[in-house]
Formats: structure tokens, sequence, C-alpha cells
């Protein structure tokens, strides 16, 4: 299938070289077609380094060309409801980058109305693809640590030379950009959780700078996350239970699962699968859904991109976090 990128930013670079990459490795389900940014020599640039035969100065007239099969949208937050809503109009299924909105508003009317047309969206969060996501609950599923009461979780990157992290215009801050995968981590692992509490410190601008969140349920576990955009820290993810405990390495990317007894010895180790870029999972699940005919995925439903959209809202009111865009688009 032909896929359209929306956008031709960082991640939009990530996700033509998984194309190539894919393509290179014998994938040939995804075909790199067309690009489309504001500046339409920043487009043609991006066509030619990786070889795509079609570039547009305008989102639209990508959107209008018959041949692109699905979209990629890699523009900033703040765009991301209107970029959709734009999609669905003109008929393109849509693989939209986290966070999938500003807010929860935003997430259900854009669903709702993709929806009504038949028209497959979902959202890029790539942890949600994975097959490591499986083999932590196969390990948890076993009972080898027993019954898990508790987790942590924690995400953050020396990111505030980016524009885009620190402009309220941009939605920018810690929550939407590495928070969200600290959020889905934890409730991957225990459900929707039926407390939410939040705190943060702010850039001068007034995005979240750094995010303690707690989340708690109501038989008694509970998980605590840190999310940064000012810092680097170790991105381990723990679940820790009556008989031992495990770790995951890198919960932006698992690399590896490391299972713990009761007396801290490791007992068992899993190695990540080998992967091309860990993007390639969500482009070959939205592939086949869309030859199946669906209008979302099974690893990302509808329900789940909204819930977490909710959490986010519940903890950006704690914290006293709104974006302008929010605004404009109610």
């Amino acid at each position: 299938m032909k896929l359209g990128i929306l956008g031709a930013g960082f991640i939009a670079h990530v996700m033509a070289d998984t194309v190539r990459r894919m393509q290179a490795a014998g994938h040939g389900e995804v075909e790199l077609y067309a690009v489309a940014a504001r500046e339409e020599d920043r487009a043609r640039d991006f066509a030619r380094q990786y070889g795509m035969p079609c570039a547009f100065g305008s989102y639209e007239a990508m959107l209008q060309d018959p041949a692109v099969d699905f979209v990629y949208i890699a523009t900033p937050h703040s765009h991301h409801y209107r970029h959709i809503r734009l999609c669905v109009d003109h008929g393109k299924p849509v693989l939209c980058e986290k966070a999938f909105t500003v807010n929860a508003r935003q997430a259900d009317d854009v669903l709702r109305r993709a929806r009504a047309r038949g028209v497959l969206v979902t959202e890029a969060i790539w942890t949600r693809y994975q097959p490591m996501r499986r083999m932590l609950d196969e390990v948890l599923q076993s009972g080898v640590i027993g019954r898990p009461q508790l987790l942590t979780a924690n995400l953050g990157y020396a990111m505030t030379q980016n524009r885009r992290i620190v402009d309220p215009a941009l939605a920018g801050g810690a929550l939407l950009d590495v928070g969200v995968y600290t959020l889905n981590f934890a409730e991957m692992v225990f459900g929707r959780a039926d407390g939410v509490q939040g705190l943060c410190t702010k850039h001068e601008t007034g995005v979240d700078l750094t995010d303690s969140i707690t989340l708690t349920w109501a038989d008694g576990r509970a998980a605590h996350l840190t999310a940064a955009a000012n810092a680097v820290t170790d991105r381990y993810g723990a679940v820790y239970g009556t008989d031992g405990y495990l770790l995951v390495e890198n919960i932006n990317n698992p690399q590896k699962i490391t299972v713990f007894d009761g007396h801290n010895r490791p007992v068992r180790e899993l190695p990540c699968p080998p992967q091309l870029t860990g993007y390639e999972y969500e482009l070959l699940e939205t592939v086949r859904c869309l030859e199946q005919g669906l209008v979302e995925c099974p690893s990302m439903p509808h329900a789940e991109t909204v819930h977490m959209m909710e959490v986010m809202d519940h903890l950006r009111a704690q914290m006293g976090i709104v974006y302008p865009c929010e605004a404009v688009d109610a």
C-alpha cells in the first residue's frame, strides 16, 4: 500500500527510514509514495532523500492524490486534530503519531467522524504494537512474580532546546511527549486505573517540565510514574509482585525483560526480538486492518486512545496546563 507522510520533521524521517528498511528486508506491504510539507522545497528534499516519487507543498494536494492509500501524520500534537479531520474528509486512512490529539474531546470527535465515514484511524504509539507487549503479558500471566502489586516507570530526555517541546502553542511539555508512554506502560500492565493524581514543575513558557504521577486501583495496586523534558533518565519500568519482580529496559522501546525472584536474584531474561526500528509493527498492523476493512487496530482500539487522552486531561487539570489551540478548536 502506498504511504503518504504528512509533515517532514524528525519523526517523519524515522518513519520513512523504517519503510525503507522494511523494503530492504523483503517487506513489500508498504511503499514510500508521497510526502507533504508546508514548503514544497522541503517536501522535495525529503522525497529525494528517500526515493519517493511524489512531493507536495500542501497537505490538501497530497490528500487529493487517489494513489495515496493511507497517511502517517507526523506534525506537532497541536495540529493532529485538524490534520486527522482533513484526512478523514478526503477518505484517507490515518496512522497518527502520539499523542493522538491534545484532549479527549478532540479525540472522541475525530474518531466518531472517522467511524461514521468508514475510515480507519489509529494512534501510532509504537509500544502498543510491539511483540514485547505480548511477551510482558506472558511473563506476568505465568505467575513467576506472584501477584503484581506495584509498578514504577520513568521516561525523560533533555529536550528543552527543541521549540516544539517548550511552546504552549504546539502543545509542548513532558506529558504529551513522554509522559504518555509511562501511562500506557502502566495501564498495559494493570488495566485502567481508578485514581489519577499528578504534580509537575513548569518551564518559563508554562508547559510542564517534569511530571510526577500516581495511579491507584481499588484493589490496592499502585503505579508511580515520572516523566521529564529536561533530564535524561534510565527509562526503566518495574513491576513488583508478591514473589518477585521484573525490570523492563527502556519503556519507550522495550529491549529486555529481566525477572528476579523473591531474593533479588535474576532467574530469567527475555531479549527483544530482532527489529528494524520498532516502528514497523504499527505499519504492518495498519495495513492488515485496512485489508480486512476495519476502522480501528486491535493493538490500540479507539476506546483506549480516548481513555488515555481523558487521563492526561485529568492530569493537566490538576497541573493547571491549558494549550492555546484548545480554545481555537473548541
